[in-house]
């Protein structure tokens, strides 16, 4: 398993919005992602100016079903 990457907010939220998640709303810093096939996936993603903490975005992988190796591959 590869090592978790240290990236931005921004450019996860890319990443998410490739995988066929959009915006559902916004409120204040933190934006709510809903996938547009599987309803059961909400996700919300802070978006501050500095990398995301590996427990978050760890967190965040988990809540959207996708593996490590597909947030690399996909960065």
């Amino acid at each position: 398993m590869p090592k978790l990457p240290r990236i931005t907010a921004r450019k996860l939220l890319g990443v998410l919005l490739k995988l066929s998640f959009y915006v559902h709303h916004q409120s204040g810093s933190h934006v709510n992602l809903r996938h547009n096939f599987k309803n059961h996936l909400h996700i919300v993603v802070p978006i501050h100016y500095r990398e995301l903490a590996p427990k978050t975005l760890k967190s965040i992988l988990i809540q959207a079903e996708i593996s490590v190796e597909e947030l690399v591959d996909l960065i």
